[in-house]
């Protein structure tokens, strides 16, 4: 590999983008000598192996993304103007990194992580979008629903690379002991989980809703960690509506896996996703699924329902009857369920999908 790598990721903030950016990093950098990280602190620093880290002159990492972008294309473009030959590898702010790279005839490959149904709905942005993105050499989207949106609303060609997963090593994390009263004291309730960031993307809020559809009618409890701006809004719904002792809610865990191990039920009631990472964590433990069929990812990794159940984006009484269902279905027609996601998750095996990246770059080389 003769030229340069630079990725190119300013805010860490430890989600399912995240997973698959140390993934991909720590793959290539076993592939390539020169290549480094543009991100706007050293906080996650330990999670990277041989890679330079290049950061803005001060630390970043309690600051919005807005400023964190703006520091970050400043040191990509620090790099550029060097001359070297340089592949970009953007994970976010996108259309900036391809605008800088195209003033300078430098080689782009964009990674898209979420489906353009959550991003491009304003006319004028999705005209933006489509002007700039035709710019970039390669952009990668992680499932096949996605390349069908980005060809649809677009007229963009992708390659599809799924998200790597590295199912050993989520078994080997859900292994480490946890002492967790609210989970191993309710034996006869189905415990519930869900993990991700506290966005309107993710909608926590219509999980809490079924939950609390449920509160008179089954025994259940429920298991929410993550972080992010609907903290607040989340435990004011679960305050105001008396469900603190069947609802906790747990900051941000670096392995959640433990946790997930011991419930029965993974929910995810995004409004959309691209391909999500803790669908196929939930899978690779063998536990069952509701997901919203969210444009895009949970159809395609739950194969149209048959490994999971899928209901409408939004819909909490109807996640709520499905809840029901689950406690009161034949557990050994449950397992059986799980069991089938688990034999699925073969094509996102992660040394397969992570090679793909390498193919990739080495095409612009």
């Amino acid at each position: 590999m003769n030229k340069k790598i630079i990725i190119f990721m300013p805010s860490i903030e430890g989600g399912g983008v995240e997973k698959n950016l140390f993934l991909i990093s720590n793959f290539l950098s076993n592939k390539i000598n020169n290549i480094c990280l543009i991100t706007a602190s050293n906080e996650f620093k330990n999670k990277f192996k041989k890679l330079k880290f290049i950061t803005p002159f001060f630390n970043l990492a309690k600051y919005g993304r807005i400023l964190k972008y703006i520091f970050c294309l400043y040191e990509l473009l620090k790099q550029i103007v060097k001359k070297e030959d340089i592949i970009i590898l953007s994970f976010q702010a996108n259309l900036y990194c391809i605008l800088i790279s195209k003033l300078f005839n430098t080689k782009i490959i964009v990674r898209s992580n979420s489906s353009p149904s959550g991003w491009s709905k304003n006319f004028i942005k999705k005209k933006l979008f489509k002007l700039i993105l035709r710019l970039a050499d390669t952009i990668i989207v992680n499932s096949n629903d996605f390349k069908e949106e980005f060809k649809k609303k677009f007229n963009l060609s992708t390659v599809m690379i799924y998200n790597p997963l590295n199912k050993n090593e989520i078994i080997k994390l859900s292994k480490k002991k946890i002492n967790f009263p609210f989970f191993d004291k309710s034996k006869n309730d189905l415990k519930l989980i869900n993990i991700g960031r506290f966005t309107d993307q993710k909608d926590q809020m219509t999980l809490l809703k079924s939950v609390n559809e449920l509160k008179n009618k089954i025994n259940v409890r429920l298991l929410i960690i993550g972080r992010g701006i609907n903290l607040y809004k989340l435990k004011k719904f679960i305050n105001d509506n008396k469900i603190n002792k069947i609802v906790k809610i747990l900051n941000f865990k670096e392995n959640p896996f433990p946790y997930l191990k011991k419930a029965d039920l993974f929910l995810l009631t995004s409004k959309f996703e691209g391909l999500p990472n803790v669908l196929l964590e939930a899978a690779t433990l063998k536990k069952n699924i509701i997901s919203t069929d969210c444009p895009t990812g949970p159809r395609e990794i739950l194969n149209n329902g048959k490994y999971g159940i899928l209901c409408d984006v939004g819909n909490y009484k109807q996640i709520s009857k499905k809840i029901i269902y689950c406690k009161t279905k034949n557990k050994s027609f449950l397992k059986r369920t799980a069991s089938l996601s688990y034999k699925s998750l073969d094509r996102f095996d992660y040394k397969f999908n992570l090679n793909k990246y390498y193919l990739e770059i080495k095409k612009l080389n």
